[in-house]
């Protein structure tokens, strides 16, 4: 926590840990707010299941929750199963009266690509049936454009409010070694466009 106002020159503090409902491997932590509400979304592992998971909690502080976390997706589908059961990395975008969570699924290789989940903007956010998740991936490799392994995304907005979709993606499929520790996932930006029903178009 910053002391002052001035980020980059005001001294910080630790303010403590995260209490996160498991001691287990977790990352990608993510922060918005709906509705005047702050919540906090993250990959996680839970005891005796394999992979991660994404879970979201609206926070009653920067580090308590206000009410019980909601696994709100488990690596199921074969696309989230390759190689690793994964889900990670959810990035929110707010649009079209509906929140659009887009999380990152199975091995960090040419197979890693992005899930959507979607829930109407009144919906209670902590309940799963609020949640409708995509059967099919929204983003992945693409033997077009020769960009592979597309995930780990974020959303922003250009000069002109013009919504942004960034991502990192590789130039080339074949990884010698394992893919976690290969450094070439280079950051990429290119525009969100919409369906007719609202829903993101995320494009190739």
């Amino acid at each position: 926590r910053c002391k002052g106002k001035d980020a980059q020159h005001d001294p910080w503090e630790m303010v403590g840990q995260l209490q996160a409902p498991y001691d287990t491997f977790n990352l990608d932590s993510s922060v918005f707010t709906h509705k005047g509400q702050r919540y906090l979304m993250w990959a996680q592992t839970v005891p005796g299941t394999p992979g991660t998971s994404v879970f979201l909690a609206p926070l009653a502080t920067p580090t308590t929750f206000a009410k019980e976390p909601l696994r709100v997706t488990i690596p199921t589908f074969d696309w989230e199963i390759q190689k690793y059961r994964v889900n990670e990395a959810p990035a929110m975008l707010h649009r079209n009266g509906r929140l659009f969570m887009a999380y990152s699924a199975s091995a960090t290789d040419a197979r890693y690509c992005l899930g959507l989940l979607t829930a109407d903007e009144n919906a209670d956010l902590m309940k799963l049936e609020s949640w409708t998740k995509s059967p099919v991936p929204v983003f992945t490799s693409s033997e077009i454009t020769k960009v592979w392994g597309p995930g780990h995304n974020s959303f922003t907005v250009d000069e002109e409010g013009r919504d942004l979709l960034v991502y990192h993606g590789r130039d080339y499929k074949e990884i010698t070694g394992d893919s976690l520790y290969d450094p070439n996932r280079h950051t990429r930006v290119q525009r969100l466009y919409y369906k007719a029903d609202g829903t993101p178009d995320f494009g190739i």
